[in-house]
C-alpha cells in the first residue's frame, strides 16, 4: 500500500517527468497529476507531451506538505479524528514519564472525546505547567 502523500524525494531533480511518469513514480493515478498542474506545478511549456521538471515536482510537493502542517501551542495536543490541534477536555493531562527528562502526556480531545497524545520534556517545556492541569502517573518499571 502506497502512502497517502508522496515522497518528493523520489524525483530526481535534473530529471523531466511526463504525467505518467509521475504517476507511476509515485503510484497515483494520471488525474491526480493533472489536478497537481491546474493547482500549480509548473510545465515545461504548453506542448505536448506535458513536461515537468523533477526540481519543480519536488519543490510542489515540498510545498504542498509544508501547508498542511499544523503547530501545537504550549499545552495543545494534536487530536487525529479532529485533525486539528485542541487543548484538553477541562484544560487537564496525565504526565507518563518515559525516561527522566521525557514522557507522554495524555488527554481527552473536547469535541469528539478521544484520546489525545503529545511526547514532551517538562524540564525544556514549562508552559506547558502553566497552561494545564498535569495529573503525573508513575512508571511502573
Amino acid at each position: 500500500m502506497k502512502p497517502n502523500r508522496p515522497n518528493p524525494r523520489l524525483a530526481k531533480i535534473h530529471r523531466n517527468y511526463t504525467v505518467e511518469e509521475i504517476a507511476k513514480l509515485f503510484g497515483i493515478h494520471k488525474n491526480t497529476v493533472r489536478r497537481w498542474i491546474k493547482d500549480g506545478l509548473p510545465l515545461v511549456d504548453s506542448q505536448r507531451p506535458s513536461l515537468v521538471l523533477g526540481r519543480d515536482l519536488a519543490a510542489y510537493l515540498n510545498n504542498k506538505r509544508a501547508s498542511g502542517k499544523q503547530s501545537c501551542q504550549a499545552g495543545q495536543m494534536y487530536c487525529l479524528k479532529c485533525r486539528a490541534p485542541r487543548y484538553p477536555a477541562g484544560h487537564m493531562a496525565d504526565y507518563m514519564p518515559i525516561t527522566e527528562k521525557l514522557g507522554n502526556l495524555i488527554g481527552i480531545c473536547p469535541d469528539c472525546n478521544l484520546l489525545m497524545n503529545r511526547r514532551v520534556s517538562l524540564i525544556n517545556n514549562p508552559g506547558v505547567l502553566a497552561m494545564l492541569d498535569v495529573n503525573f502517573i508513575k512508571a511502573a518499571l
